[in-house]
């Protein structure tokens, strides 16, 4: 491809109010709408005390702008400015100012942010119901729960602080905020953001979890899942509040245990024929090394975790095993292996190996978090922690609009990635005309993914039901 020398006499002028960069978001603020984004946030979403008078007015558009901002992949309050060029306001209607949603966010309290979390929830309850998302839920679910920390710069960020997080395999101190996040996926559908929760950076990773899984699992039932559900997580939530809320909710669990005397024991307890081999289906990560390994070693026994409390929980302690290679200095003539052990706690029914492989797929919620940092929450934009945590919540929701209009575009865009699905179908750019007094957007001629972009827009609009039932 070579630009011909006469553009360099080109004039480029940005005049043309009938063209729009971002064609795909009609389908998908569409299909929000059907699932009842705007009827959900006037029903639970209230500001009664504003500091600026006119900042309350309006909510659903204005969260609605945010969202449609954030699926055009804007990272920041400023960058939602994106909703408002050209003929976007041909397009949408209510289209608000980057300053006047700043404003809006930093109305926020801690409850209104619980309000709006409840939004998230009954809108991906809807989301469920209007399209194919989370295929198979109905027999199993799994929920999973993790924490991040994202790194702020800004003195003024309140709940800045210093915590740990991994990088390149190391742990270090970083400063930030630290959202805890709990996800939804079957064995045949990706992952959607059950709830989010930002905290201080200096935060415990298991700090709120036990709600938040209670929440995650009352989500799940309500999304249609009347079969089995697990639980997995790290050993920031191996504890019992964790434990008793998966019990006290019918939900099965699968955490990772702290090694402390007691569970080392029972290690030491199980016998050398008991463990069999484990092939894993593709390399994992040995948190200790950071090594990817693809055979290990599994055995079980039994376990009572949480003695010191008035309800311990006695289970299946799966424990995997890999042979440590810093300690082998013979190769296979070593004469006493020497062997890692990473034991988790779990009352799945699946045989010892399929039960270590299950607890092992953990490892998809990162692809979520990986999703969320490569675009809304690259950065946390405000000075203000309730407009941090409603900016975050947004996200949440954002990510489980654009996997929904993926689940009803094609197969391969039921588990694409964030940036693939706006490059695909979001900001795909047209221009507006009126022939007959009929709206026609005129796209690029041959579009590499038109075709789907269509069966996206016929998806969305051919059935013309009007939005489902508000959760």
């Amino acid at each position: 491809m070579k630009l011909p020398y006469g553009w360099s006499r080109a004039t480029p002028v940005f005049d043309d109010q009938n063209l729009v960069s971002c064609a795909g978001l009609a389908p998908v603020m569409a299909l929000a709408e059907r699932a009842g984004l705007s009827e959900l946030v006037d029903e639970r979403v209230a500001i009664r005390t504003t500091t600026v008078r006119s900042a309350a007015a309006n909510p659903a558009g204005k969260l609605t702008s945010i969202i449609a901002g954030m699926a055009a992949g804007a990272d920041c309050i400023d960058d939602l400015d994106v909703i408002r060029s050209g003929g976007m306001r041909r397009l949408f209607g209510g289209v608000y100012a980057p300053a006047t949603l700043g404003q809006f966010l930093r109305e926020f309290t801690h409850g209104h942010c619980m309000q709006l979390a409840s939004v998230a929830r009954a809108h991906l309850v809807n989301l469920v119901q209007a399209s194919g998302l989370l295929p198979g839920i109905e027999t199993q679910a799994f929920i999973d729960i993790d924490s991040l920390l994202r790194p702020v710069y800004g003195h003024a960020k309140q709940g800045a602080s210093f915590g740990h997080t991994k990088i390149a395999g190391r742990q270090v101190l970083r400063r930030g905020l630290s959202p805890l996040a709990t996800t939804i996926s079957t064995s045949q559908g990706a992952p959607v953001v059950a709830g989010i929760r930002l905290r201080a950076g200096r935060a415990a990773s298991g700090k709120g979890a036990a709600s938040m899984v209670a929440e995650a699992i009352a989500t799940t039932r309500a999304a249609g899942a009347a079969g089995e559900i697990l639980m997995r997580g790290d050993s920031a939530y191996g504890n019992h509040a964790v434990v008793a809320a998966c019990v006290k909710a019918g939900a099965r669990f699968s955490v990772v245990l702290t090694k402390n005397p007691a569970v080392t024991a029972a290690i030491a307890s199980i016998p050398d024929d008991a463990w069999t081999p484990v092939h894993y289906p593709g390399a994992v990560v040995d948190p200790d090394t950071g090594e990817l390994i693809s055979d290990a070693e599994v055995a079980e026994t039994e376990f009572t975790a949480f003695t010191s409390t008035k309800h311990p929980v006695t289970a299946r302690l799966v424990v995997r095993r890999v042979r440590d290679r810093a300690h082998d200095q013979a190769g296979d003539q070593e004469l006493f292996p020497v062997w890692r052990h990473h034991p988790f706690f779990t009352n799945n029914t699946e045989p010892t190996a399929q039960a270590d492989i299950t607890h092992r797929r953990h490892a998809i919620i990162e692809t979520v978090f990986a999703d969320l940092i490569d675009g809304p929450l690259a950065h946390l934009p405000s000075g203000r922690f309730a407009a941090n945590s409603a900016w975050a919540i947004c996200a949440a929701i954002t990510h489980n609009l654009l996997r929904a209009a993926g689940t009803l575009t094609s197969p391969r865009h039921a588990a694409a990635r964030g940036a693939t699905l706006r490059r695909h179908i979001v900001t795909v750019p047209a221009r507006i005309a009126h022939p007959q007094r009929r709206t026609v957007l005129h796209l690029p001629e041959h579009w590499p993914w038109a075709k789907h972009w269509n069966t996206l827009w016929h998806n969305v609009f051919r059935p013309a039901t009007g939005p489902p039932r508000v959760a």
